[in-house]
């Protein structure tokens, strides 16, 4: 049996579409971190380059305008006049790409000086400039300029009061500081970001080369090496080992099972042809009549035992794989066990057979597989039928808050509690007197099915009376209780199933 792990095909990788490394999808998540990062810190730079430039500037703006207010004053005349330095223009002059505007204004609110165009900010109320300087942006003449308002006030002019002066200055500078700032900054940045993402870039390397390695190891096995990995890997790592090593022992331990399985049904299902193959060639050269017709009898009695053998051989194939591949759903008990019952009875019944069937009126509910959980119990009423019960049969399905279960009764001989194991073995037959009976796969199916549903298989002998009549020999099924349905609909899932004996 040749067995080939997912994924380990290069051809097969090769071939379709191909998904993104776990490498490039890190790579590529953590780059757009990076990315979204010095994005959101370029924008900071920014503000903080501007904020940086207007404060430098701005300390030579309020400086040119205290200058000049210092310069006002007031001679005999008792009128404000005004006599600027040179240094305050100086001062400006070290952005020489920018444009400088004033206004000096009295007391009178008559323009002493500069432009009269340059207006006043409405905030330049005298109570603010008492408290200091007032710096702000404004637009002159449609261009952007930064305008500080100083305040003087004059007690000994003819009409006292305060004089105000405005000095503006364009942007263009802070423009370019702010710039110059910006750039420096997202240099560092951009930098600082692509040394990130190499180290990142070679940190996930490193991190993912315990995973090539095992990949390697599996790509140099042979398809049929099952053994564990042996593969050095970081703690992290051996979480993803011990899955493979499960996965593996479990397949390993699966092949087994289906090996042993097929070489038993081979030979099992090869021993009735041989005897059957031998029966017709018997029935062709036979010449006397009754002995004949006493060989047909027992060719129909071996093709019947040959028919019987194959459905539970492929009836537990089909157990053994629908237990790990279908996925269980909300089962209504009753509804199975009388449809196991219906079918498990044969019509052409020779012998005279009481059957009962009790359950309540009510479903009795569990999650698991419909069709495996019908095979289980289709194949203990066929056992009690054809090995058991001479005239009564008796089912049963009742269930509690914890368990719920079917139990199949007979007043057959029962089996004896020495072979109570044996007979959950596939392909153990129970020997009665000389003969034995049965194919050895019913019970084995039966144990399957428990098994796959967490439940378990049990078997009681009824005890003997006063007056030595043998009670009733019993297999009980029981399996977890589930929850109740939650809707009328829910209660119909298996319902349908029902069918009377």
């Amino acid at each position: 049996m040749s067995v080939r792990l997912s994924g380990t095909d290069p051809a097969k990788r090769r071939s379709g579409r191909r998904q993104p490394s776990l490498f490039a999808r890190l790579l590529v998540v953590i780059a757009t971190v990076f990315g979204v990062g010095a994005g959101i810190l370029g924008g900071a730079a920014w503000i903080y380059a501007r904020v940086a430039a207007d404060e430098a500037y701005d300390r030579l703006l309020v400086g040119a305008a205290f200058q000049i207010v210092d310069s006002i004053s007031v001679p005999e005349g008792r009128r404000a006049a005004i006599d600027i330095p040179v240094a305050a223009f100086e001062t400006l002059s070290l952005a020489p790409q920018d444009r400088v505007f004033y206004r000096v204004i009295g007391p009178s609110g008559a323009t002493l000086t500069g432009d009269d165009d340059l207006r006043v900010p409405s905030k330049a109320t005298p109570e603010r400039l008492a408290s200091g300087p007032l710096v702000l942006d404004d637009r002159y003449k449609q261009t952007p300029v930064r305008v500080v308002a100083v305040g003087r006030y004059l007690s000994d002019a003819d009409v006292p009061g305060w004089a105000i002066t405005l000095v503006a200055q364009s942007r263009e500078a802070r423009s370019a500081l702010a710039r110059d700032l910006t750039g420096k900054a997202l240099i560092l940045l951009l930098g600082m970001s692509a040394l990130g993402i190499l180290s990142v870039a070679v940190a996930i390397r490193l991190a993912l080369a315990p995973l090539s390695r095992i990949e390697a190891a599996l790509l140099k096995r042979d398809p049929h090496d099952l053994q564990a990995l042996d593969v050095e890997t970081p703690r992290e790592v051996e979480a993803l080992i011990t899955s493979i090593n499960g996965f593996m022992e479990r397949l390993a331990g699966r092949i087994r099972v289906m090996h042993r399985f097929i070489a038993d049904a081979t030979h099992q299902i090869r021993t009735p042809l041989t005897a059957l193959a031998s029966q017709v060639d018997l029935l062709r050269d036979e010449p006397h009549e009754e002995r004949r017709a006493r060989q047909i009898e027992r060719l129909q009695e071996r093709t019947s035992e040959l028919g019987r053998l194959t459905n539970q051989v492929l009836s537990h194939a089909m157990v053994i794989h629908r237990s790990e591949a279908v996925m269980f759903e909300r089962v209504d008990l009753v509804a199975v066990a009388r449809r196991a019952l219906a079918e498990g009875v044969p019509l052409s019944l020779e012998r005279s057979l009481h059957v009962d069937f009790n359950a309540p009126a009510e479903p009795v509910w569990i999650l698991g597989d419909p069709v495996s959980l019908r095979e289980a119990i289709t194949n203990l009423v066929n056992n009690a039928v054809q090995h058991g019960a001479p005239t009564r049969l008796v089912v049963t399905v009742e269930g509690d808050e914890t368990r719920r279960w079917v139990e199949v009764a007979d007043d057959g001989p029962g089996i004896p509690p020495s072979d109570w194991l044996t007979v959950r073995k596939p392909f153990e037959r129970l020997k009665q007197s000389s003969k034995t009976i049965g194919s050895g796969l019913g019970l084995a199916i039966v144990d399957d099915v428990a098994k796959a549903h967490d439940g378990a298989v049990s078997f009681r002998q009824g005890e003997t009376d006063a007056a030595g009549s043998t009670g009733l020999f019993t297999v009980t099924l029981s399996f977890p209780a589930s929850a109740q349905p939650t809707s009328v609909a829910n209660a119909g899932v298996v319902t349908a199933m029902s069918s009377q004996p």
